[in-house]
């Protein structure tokens, strides 16, 4: 029934959560690494260049080392630009040689894995990494690929016809990460920039 409490958006991560969740990613991205001198991060936009500033930002505050930082887009790569007429295109920037670099791949949500695939297509295209590890804030599982992150903040169990998204305070103007009911003919992918749900403004933000 439409309304009903089942299609009530809920909050899965607040932003305490997800701040411990970018510190504990930091920490054990420094362990797997032994320390920050090898490795760069690079971001898929709009949330995932976020997520990577903050965990850059951690590893600093950790490590007292700046990391390499860079941002992805990968709209012309993904296996459904066809069907797409007008895609949200972004710009990449990765501003150093990612070749013999260990490159942490940062993403908001992974889901069926085809983004980060698409994402593995772009950087070829820019270079030959050492390795290429993946770092996201939410594994809501529904995997479509042989693709497994190596650093995960929060499992978030999820049903097919549901969304796991992240709003950020810099976009969105609260932070937390949100499941909800998917409407019939509603894509699952991330949110509209700024345009977070009344249940995410009224319970993360000011």
């Amino acid at each position: 029934m439409s309304g009903s409490v089942a299609d009530v958006p809920s909050i899965v991560m607040d932003e305490h959560e997800i701040e411990r969740a970018v510190a504990r990613m930091a920490h054990q991205i420094l362990e797997a690494n032994h320390g920050a001198q090898d490795i760069a991060l690079v971001g898929i936009v709009t949330r995932g260049d976020a997520l990577a500033h903050m965990l850059a930002a951690k590893i600093d505050e950790i490590e007292g080392v700046k990391v390499p930082l860079g941002k992805l887009d990968i709209s012309f790569y993904r296996d459904d630009f066809m069907t797409h007429f007008a895609p949200e295109v972004h710009s990449t920037d990765i501003g150093f040689d990612i070749d013999g670099k260990v490159i942490v791949l940062v993403d908001d949500v992974l889901y069926t894995g085809r983004t980060i695939r698409a994402a593995l297509d772009a950087l070829t295209d820019i270079g030959r990494p050492a390795a290429v590890q993946l770092a996201v804030l939410v594994d809501r599982g529904h995997r479509e690929l042989p693709i497994r992150a190596d650093y995960v903040g929060k499992n978030v169990p999820s049903a097919a016809d549901e969304r796991v998204r992240l709003y950020l305070a810099d976009f969105d103007g609260t932070t937390c990460v949100e499941i909800s009911k998917v409407a019939p003919g509603e894509r699952v992918g991330a949110a509209p920039l700024g345009q977070a749900s009344r249940t995410a403004s009224e319970q993360g933000g000011e």
